[in-house]
């Protein structure tokens, strides 16, 4: 592993990104399996009303405050993770 993640975050991090993977499969069932951390959210397809639903996913499983246009700043699935886990750390500081 070469990071500076801390050694206690990365399975929180391993499991934010395949829950991401699991439903952006979930939307776009014909790419599930080929969407991975590095895979560009802006070139699966998915439309609004998906990424808005993504979005209240990730309000509801992970008790957060996320702006509607989440799933439109950042770039891919690992990108998307990250910013996830920072919104956890903001929002429900340890």
């Amino acid at each position: 592993m070469t990071t500076t993640e801390p050694r206690s975050s990365r399975p929180l991090h391993d499991e934010m990104r395949a829950w991401i993977i699991e439903r952006v499969s979930y939307y776009l069932p014909d790419l599930a399996g080929r969407i991975g951390p590095q895979t560009a959210l802006a070139g699966l397809g998915l439309d609004s009303v998906y990424a808005v639903a993504l979005c209240g996913e990730i309000e509801d499983t992970w008790l957060l405050t996320v702006e509607p246009t989440l799933i439109w700043d950042v770039d891919t699935v690992e990108a998307l993770a990250e910013r996830v886990l920072a919104l956890i750390a903001e929002q429900h500081p340890a």
